[in-house]
């Protein structure tokens, strides 16, 4: 898979690109995103190539951070509020929106099923965005979710009620914690 960013960087012209394209020997998946005939597309990285704003979050995260067996029926991203978000939703992505300045509060790098390198949300983030929408979101999900996260060894009570208060769920979270831990 290779973005025109990268072409560009390598010394490849845009009108290369295109007759490689007339050519067959690679595809436009997507504005600024192409795959080689014998690649397997990957998803959820060309979603995160069409904008860099976007950030993996909810269901979607809790599958990437192994905090749920369930595969999301459809992706989850968060982007700022008044993004335009209409490549997202025509593709079936759900997106929450959030204001600009919590927007890359818990980013970090995660890796697609297919190993690239994607933006999602950090697991504490992840945990505060399930509980936030907790009226959307299953029940039976975000309790998995919980329980597999406060039993992980890898937890980060500190940084979950900083989050959370951020969020405005500081009770909600401590009461699961109080009651799982």
């Amino acid at each position: 898979m290779l973005l025109t960013k990268d072409i560009l960087e390598a010394g490849i012209s845009k009108q290369l690109l295109s007759k490689y394209v007339k050519k067959g020997y690679i595809e436009r998946v997507a504005q600024g995103v192409y795959l080689s005939k014998d690649a397997f597309e990957d998803d959820m990285y060309v979603l995160q190539a069409r904008s860099r704003k976007a950030v993996f979050s909810h269901e979607t995260a809790l599958y990437l951070h192994d905090l749920t067996d369930r595969d999301p029926l459809q992706y989850t991203v968060t982007l700022p509020s008044g993004y335009n978000a209409t490549k997202f939703k025509d593709k079936g992505v759900y997106v929450y929106f959030i204001k600009s300045d919590l927007l890359n509060l818990g980013v970090e790098d995660g890796k697609t099923p297919l190993g690239r390198t994607i933006r999602i949300y950090n697991k504490e983030r992840t945990i505060c965005d399930i509980v936030r929408n907790r009226n959307v979101i299953d029940p039976a999900i975000l309790n998995e979710a919980v329980r597999r996260y406060l039993s992980a060894k890898e937890k980060n009570i500190p940084k979950l009620m900083k989050y959370a208060e951020e969020f405005r769920v500081e009770k909600l979270i401590r009461q699961y914690v109080e009651v799982l831990i």
